[in-house]
């Protein structure tokens, strides 16, 4: 009877620790540049005294999905797409490099390029600053160039881009950093489209099917710990009355 009410319960864990996953990949289906999350079980032995026979399933976070999102035309002088494989620099809250695929930027009150949550987007030097009322053109490889009322261009910098050679990691505050947390090297050859931004690679759709697919068998894993507590039930009667 154990058993069985351990794998329910092993099981009903699991099921809503992949839901946790799959609502937080739904939520962001309109974020800009988002990886989905992806998740796997795996089995832990529980240990104790004697001989272990009971094995709970745990859920794991494995990565991320890497394929591309959909890239939109915006006409923002200021939006970006990375190209292939390549992912953009920028400064963490905690003074870390980080990367992201979001490229909807912006210029702050001290003129620094900014993304969208105010962190700093990186050159190989550090923050770009862009003066004052200008108008901010970035190239395809990433450099930007400014220019002021009717004065010639002038070059301000350009993005760091990367391209990682192995799985960058995702932390806490959703960027991306390299396994050793390391700083990575800048490509030179990376390329990004201008005036465009990359959606989410979420798939609504499967995503929702998942959810729905997911809260079937939590309620399954329910149902057969009813089970299990009324055969739990129904035996002590039976020996009660012997």
């Amino acid at each position: 009877m154990d058993r069985l009410i351990y794998l329910s319960m092993s099981a009903a864990k699991s099921a809503m620790q992949r839901q946790d996953v799959v609502s937080h990949n739904l939520a962001n289906v309109s974020t800009n540049g988002f990886r989905a999350e992806m998740a796997a079980l795996r089995a832990v032995p529980v240990r104790g005294d004697g001989a272990s026979t009971r094995v709970h399933a745990l859920e794991t976070t494995v990565g991320y999905d890497d394929a591309p999102g959909v890239v939109q035309t915006t006409g923002r002088g200021l939006d970006v797409a990375m190209r292939g494989k390549a992912w953009l620099a920028v400064q963490a809250f905690d003074g870390t490099e980080a990367y992201t695929r979001a490229g909807s930027l912006h210029v702050g009150a001290d003129g620094t390029l900014v993304d969208t949550a105010g962190r700093p987007v990186l050159s190989d030097g550090g923050p770009i600053t862009v003066p004052a009322n200008a108008s901010v053109e970035i190239a395809g490889d990433g450099s930007i160039s400014a220019t002021v009322g009717n004065a010639l261009p002038q070059a301000v910098g350009r993005l760091k881009l990367v391209t990682p050679e192995a799985r960058l990691v995702r932390g806490a505050d959703g960027l991306f950093r390299a396994a050793d947390g390391e700083a990575l090297p800048a490509d030179a050859t990376a390329r990004l489209h201008g005036g465009a931004l990359e959606g989410s690679n979420v798939n609504a759709v499967e995503a929702m099917v998942a959810m729905i697919s997911a809260a079937r068998q939590f309620e399954h894993q329910m149902k057969m710990l009813q089970n299990a507590e009324q055969k739990e039930q129904t035996a002590a009667k039976l020996l009660g009355t012997t």
